[in-house]
């Protein structure tokens, strides 16, 4: 299973250099990393793993929708029932790190000093008031009747 990332990597539209950038850049605890390295390497215990690798079980299917097997992709992406809350704090926390990003870029004082310690507020305008950054604002659709 180790070698499919690997494989996988050739097909990417993003250079070998530039897809490991986060392992000496990021600001991620060792922990964080080794998961994420077994998830790329598809070596997390899932029921799938458990079937096709260690022999361990017969049932391949996801234990929380029952509906798909359950791999690595289909955790991360693919499960109905993490959907509905899971992926969108992850979104949100991605997010969040590009907020915080972006704030520091147009010289917003910040009051945390890790991305992950951020917690963005709705409007943030820098001092020249030329750059406003919105965080989860619903934006009403311009359409012909408000024209």
């Amino acid at each position: 299973m180790h070698r499919h990332y690997i494989r996988n990597m050739d097909r990417q539209l993003i250079s070998e250099e530039d897809m490991f950038l986060w392992l000496s850049k990021g600001d991620l605890r060792t922990e964080t990393e080794n998961e994420i390295v077994a998830a790329q390497e598809q070596a997390l215990n899932t029921k799938c793993y458990a079937t096709k690798i260690l022999h361990t079980e017969k049932d391949r299917k996801c234990r929380l929708c029952q509906q798909l097997d359950e791999t690595i992709d289909h955790m991360i992406s693919a499960c109905p029932i993490l959907a509905k809350e899971k992926y969108v704090k992850r979104h949100d926390k991605v997010s969040a790190q590009i907020h915080f990003n972006i704030s520091k870029e147009i010289g917003v004082q910040m009051d945390k000093k890790h991305w992950y310690e951020h917690v963005p507020i709705s409007v943030i305008t820098n001092q020249g008031g030329k750059v406003t950054i919105l965080w989860k604002t619903e934006l009403t659709p311009v359409t012909s009747q408000t024209l």
